[in-house]
């Protein structure tokens, strides 16, 4: 049995950042990663993104249970399994999201956690040399970049959002209006930038880090006291055993989290014993309250214009290839967003509640990423607050088992609300003078759907995920929450939670930014916790457990 001073489940966003400050503060640390290295070209050229998801290279291979939100549709449900875990295979953007969303928590009881409180460690994350630096951070260790050379057709949006009213914003993350702006990239020069990237590599020859990956985490190992003492895990079919003398930190995320907790025995009781475990701990939480951003899109034909549909094939690939290799630009260095924004579905709010995402390129049904033979450019919508909610349930007591995953998308009226109003922005814009040039053809929906019924019913049949699944282990007071203000795990001792499962509610953009806020701040509760480092034991909290 391994001893080490803390212990940190998933090496992606969010395990990558808790596990560098740690072993930066002196302490011993054990990092385990499910997956394999994050060397493969795939991961490391941002446009790899499209392979990625085709592919599904580096990632755990779910699928979501049919959504009766969607018709009883089901679909792929892409999480990372590598190193850099989801934010080395997501689409780049830098979005910190709305100060509301962190006043919002903080209303509701999870102190500490207000924007003022939260942005330093957005800023103490990021280096964006482009940013104000009393608003964004300047020498953090992920590195953001904007588009170098942004495409013509994004150029024509631009000018398109400023016809309907919209602002073109320098900065969304510090200007928080409806308006639209290129979308910013965790990249650093020609390849994608991640937290392991970023945040692992430099420190990998450390003596007082260890990292094992392909190991497969099966259980939190508790003692009598309820206290954890430890991780079970599994690599190449050998078990192992490590042991940590101060605390178990869980960073795999909304997904992976809440089943490693209900694996270990913590969770819903009758859900447990349901699927064959032993009950150690009743916390009802564990696995409810999952929310996810679901997109919609509109899809143009375009006329007389290149678009990444022509340059993602052929001869024009190749002499893309040879761009990137020789000016580390192109479309190689591409993600899914070149222009995102924030948009108000009614005039009446104070403040957006939809955000969008856009880009030159058209794809085929069935969420592969095939890019269609025929130039065009697509737009996705989806509202940044859902009202509706799903889970993460565990159905037997074998980790390699893939829990049942279920959203719960377009359940709530709000939701069904705001997809058909965002899709009739997405007409409004794609469809402005600035694209007169190129034509009038709508692809999807369709020019015959007009009704605010046969919209609804096109996104329930067309739309998908935006890989931005949160709240699964949600921070609050309540008798559903699941950790505290601190990130410990309500009625366990030396157990902490550090991931976007912690979330309240999902913010207003997307989530990796905010999963590396929380793993920063998670750091920061932990060490300010014990200032003077030392290997001895911190007392057990004196927490009660939750009652059931």
């Amino acid at each position: 049995m391994n001893e080490f001073d803390y212990v940190v489940v998933g090496a992606g966003a969010a395990g990558s950042v808790v596990a560098r400050r740690l072993v930066d503060s002196g302490a011993t640390v054990l990092l385990l990663e499910a997956g394999k290295s994050d060397r493969h070209p795939y991961v490391r050229v941002p446009a790899g993104f499209f392979r990625v998801l085709k592919s599904g290279h580096s990632s755990w291979g779910y699928k979501i249970e049919p959504q009766v939100g969607l018709g009883g549709r089901s679909f792929d449900y892409p999480r990372g399994k590598v190193l850099g875990g989801s934010g080395a295979i997501n689409g780049l953007v830098q979005s910190w999201g709305l100060p509301y969303d962190y006043d919002r928590w903080a209303r509701e009881g999870c102190e500490g956690w207000s924007f003022d409180d939260v942005r330093p460690f957005f800023m103490r994350s990021e280096s964006y040399a482009n940013g104000d630096p009393a608003k964004r951070g300047r020498d953090g260790p992920i590195v953001v970049s904007d588009y170098a050379e942004l495409h013509p057709v994004a150029r024509d949006f631009l000018r398109a959002a400023n016809e309907v009213g919209l602002p073109v914003l320098k900065d969304y993350n510090s200007d928080y209006r409806a308006g639209v702006s290129q979308a910013q990239q965790t990249r650093d020069g020609r390849f994608r930038e991640t937290a392991a990237t970023a945040y692992l590599r430099p420190v990998m020859n450390r003596q007082n880090l260890t990292i094992e990956t392909s190991a497969l985490a099966c259980a939190i190992e508790l003692d009598d006291s309820r206290r954890a003492r430890g991780v079970s895990y599994r690599v190449g079919g050998v078990k192992k055993t490590a042991q940590a003398r101060r605390e178990v930190i869980v960073c795999g995320g909304t997904v992976n989290t809440p089943h490693l907790l209900n694996l270990s025995g913590i969770g819903h009781g009758e859900e447990l014993q349901a699927a064959g475990i032993a009950v150690r701990h009743h916390l009802p939480g564990v696995g409810h309250g999952m929310q996810d951003h679901y997109t919609s899109k509109l899809v143009r034909r375009l006329r007389g214009m290149t678009t990444l549909n022509q340059q993602g094939r052929g001869l024009r690939l190749v002499a893309e290839v040879f761009d990137y290799m020789a000016r580390g630009k192109g479309i190689l260095t591409a993600s899914p967003s070149f222009v995102t924004g924030y948009l108000k579905s009614s005039p009446d709010l104070d403040i957006p509640d939809l955000q969008i995402s856009f880009i030159p390129a058209s794809f085929e049904l069935g969420g592969k990423f095939v890019l269609e033979s025929k130039p065009g450019m697509s737009m996705g919508i989806w509202q940044m607050r859902p009202e509706s909610r799903g889970h993460i349930r565990t159905i037997s007591p074998r980790p390699e088992d893939a829990p049942a995953i279920s959203p719960g998308y377009l359940r709530a009226p709000v939701d069904q609300q705001c997809v058909v109003a965002g899709l009739r922005w997405a007409r409004r814009l794609l469809f402005a003078n600035a694209f007169d040039a190129y034509g009038r053809e709508e692809v999807m929906p369709g020019p015959e759907l007009t009704t605010d019924e046969q919209l609804l019913d096109y996104a329930r049949r067309t739309g998908g995920t935006t890989y931005h699944p949160v709240g699964s282990c949600r921070m609050g007071t309540d008798g559903r929450a699941v950790v505290d203000s601190q990130l410990r795990v309500h009625g366990i001792s030396g157990l902490r939670i550090a991931d976007a499962s912690i979330m309240p509610h999902v913010t207003s953009g997307n989530t990796h930014a905010p999963t590396v806020m929380i793993a920063e701040k998670a750091a920061d509760l932990i060490l300010r916790k014990t200032p003077a480092w030392s290997t001895a034991a911190p007392p057990v909290s004196q927490m009660e457990p939750t009652n059931a």
